[in-house]
């Protein structure tokens, strides 16, 4: 009977249903032998829960259901939390950057939607991301793209982070700063 909770447990543990994934780019791969080709396939997985965590991984592998595999678990294991605001776009304006790949993510109002292109589409949904615009510049390698993403995920910052980080409060941060007025003062 205690086996069998445990196998159930353990079932229980692997399987981690909150979890979507994306494949993002599948490779194939040849090494010249000297009885011809040999030909593998690497794969590149986005995994998130779509509430403000999300991951990417890599994997190779001879078959291509095999590299998917070894991927999924790397990005599981690869994971970040990034703050979302409203649980629908981001808090401010970044940017993002990995070897030649440059990313730049704006915030937009609600209704806008994911205007972004293929990589960085796949991040923003595993991430739950619903309106963002962003435009990446310099490399198409998805690779790179991906990693020069979650650069500027990882530099997002909730206002209650930057409060913490000040010893203020949230709403000292919110303020609009009062600056006085600048009179035009005609000649």
């Amino acid at each position: 009977m205690a086996r069998e909770d445990n196998r159930r447990d353990r079932r229980d543990r692997d399987e981690t249903p909150e979890f979507a994934d994306r494949l993002v780019a599948i490779n194939r791969v040849s090494k010249t032998v000297k009885g011809g080709k040999r030909f593998g396939f690497a794969a590149l997985v986005v995994v998130g829960d779509q509430k403000g965590r999300v991951g990417f991984g890599k994997g190779k592998a001879k078959e291509v259901p095999e590299a998917i595999r070894k991927a999924t678990e790397q990005a599981k294991r690869n994971l970040m939390r990034v703050p979302l605001r409203e649980g629908r776009t981001l808090h401010h304006d970044i940017e993002g950057r990995h070897g030649a790949g440059r990313v730049v993510m704006r915030t937009a109002p609600q209704g806008t939607g994911i205007i972004a292109g293929g990589p960085m589409r796949a991040v923003f949904e595993m991430l739950g991301i619903q309106d963002v615009v962003a435009k990446s510049i310099g490399s198409q390698n998805p690779y790179n793209m991906i990693r020069a993403t979650l650069d500027g995920l990882a530099r997002e910052s909730s206002p209650r982070q930057v409060a913490q980080r000040r010893g203020k409060k949230v709403a000292d941060i919110l303020k609009k700063d009062e600056a006085p007025a600048v009179e035009a003062v005609e000649a």
